[in-house]
């Protein structure tokens, strides 16, 4: 299959579920269904605007209670572990990712075997409190005031924490106020047995298969990065599945390297090489969304060049603080730095820079202008205030349209967790 780069495009859009709004309001069960289509969501606590792993599910879902993501992790459905970087992940996947947790120490320095061998005394206590007393939170450690207010010292509890949960003695049974509550793995996936472990080469290329599943159209690369596996190796793993039929290498327009989809997407593929495939939706997207996070990528699929500037000294800034990619009809149009005033009901559009060889129309300025009005709805801040552009000839109308008529969510913003819980 022979496929150009605007199909390409399209393809990794769709199959990332960006290429439309569902046509029905989102219900609790769309939710895991969007992770498991992601395969993984990054977890990250910048609260500009929405925390990300909120804000990821926005923009595929619209308005949607985010209560259900604390709750899907809390029920079972979902997990908490290094997949990316730190991620909820589906259930199912646990035994792909049980061969990280058996030997940390390759992850580098999320886990310091040197320092735990040190401190195995301090972890076992740590273990043992959680066995007799249950759940805890790092912050039961916390200092006050110069005292330790609780049974130890803060930061080696922390770190063993932080350790024990790597190695998979602990997981993360719950999120209270985004922070991760600790309990014993068996307490909190009681059904799993190390008996059941695949292989380990069998977990790696079930890895793979979600990799290239999620993406839709992908070099082996862009597969090594998705799960953070070994660059060197993974590539010649993502042609063995491709030999035996498992992945379907295509050749896409103008990339050096093969690209490969899972079979899944077949028919996706063929539907956008006829020009059959559309995307209609603009959305905000997290800086740490799927579609985005691998720079190399972003640079291919879009010819978007993206870095995160949170880091970046203020004056060295050229975008913003916190700046989220806007995607408009499978493109990336803008880039947009934000910040939601929840007590005043503002979303203030700080600066909103628009793409080179962007055409700027009737069009563009209707989708930019709901897809603001949908997110400030959703933030629990209907006012939308539009304070520079670039070009600056684009901030009065985009104004004007972000002041006129409104998109009502509907369901709780993301500032309200405080509700009963809902089934699934």
């Amino acid at each position: 299959m022979r496929l150009t780069r605007a199909a390409a495009r399209r393809v990794h859009v769709a199959a990332q579920g960006l290429d439309g709004r569902p046509r029905r309001r989102a219900r609790k069960g769309d939710v895991l269904e969007v992770i498991r289509r992601m395969a993984v969501l990054q977890i990250d606590t910048i609260s500009v605007v929405a925390r990300s792993p909120y804000l990821v599910l926005f923009s595929r879902l619209g308005a949607y209670d985010p209560a259900w993501l604390d709750e899907l992790l809390a029920d079972g459905f979902l997990f908490e572990y290094w997949a990316h970087e730190a991620s909820l992940l589906p259930i199912e996947d646990y035994p792909h990712l049980r061969h990280r947790m058996l030997k940390p120490e390759a992850l580098g320095w999320k886990y310091r075997a040197g320092w735990v061998a040190e401190h195995r005394h301090e972890l076992d206590r740590v273990l043992d409190h959680v066995r007799q007393h249950g759940a805890v939170r790092s912050v039961d450690f916390e200092r006050r005031a110069g005292s330790a207010a609780g049974w130890w010292e803060w930061k080696p509890e922390k770190r063993a924490l932080e350790a024990l949960f790597t190695a998979g003695e602990l997981m993360v049974s719950r999120r209270q106020s985004f922070q991760r509550v600790y309990d014993l793995r068996a307490r909190v996936h009681p059904d799993w047995s190390d008996e059941q472990l695949p292989s380990y080469d069998d977990a790696q290329d079930g890895l793979v298969l979600r990799a290239v599943h999620a993406l839709g159209v992908t070099t082996a690369r862009w597969v090594a990065d998705y799960y953070r596996m070994d660059r060197r190796r993974t590539p010649a793993r993502v042609d063995v599945l491709a030999d035996a039929g498992e992945l379907m290498r295509v050749h896409v327009e103008g990339w050096t390297d093969d690209a490969y989809i899972h079979p899944a997407h077949a028919e996706l593929a063929h539907a956008a090489a006829n020009g059959r495939l559309r995307t209609t939706l603009t959305t905000l997207l997290s800086p740490f969304d799927p579609l985005v996070w691998d720079r190399e990528r972003a640079r291919v699929m879009f010819g978007f060049d993206y870095r995160l500037e949170c880091y970046t000294p203020e004056p060295q800034r050229q975008y913003g603080y916190y700046v989220l990619p806007v995607l408009r009809r499978g493109e990336i149009a803008a880039r947009l730095d934000a910040k939601a005033h929840r007590r005043d009901g503002v979303f203030e559009v700080k600066q909103l820079h628009v793409e080179p060889r962007v055409r700027i129309d009737d069009a563009f300025f209707a989708d930019i202008a709901g897809a603001l009005r949908e997110a400030a709805a959703w933030h629990g801040t209907p006012e939308v205030v539009v304070r520079r552009t670039e070009p600056a000839s684009v901030r009065d109308e985009l104004a004007r349209l972000c002041s006129t008529g409104s998109t009502g969510g509907g369901l709780p913003s993301p500032a309200s967790h405080n509700r009963a819980p809902t089934r699934l």
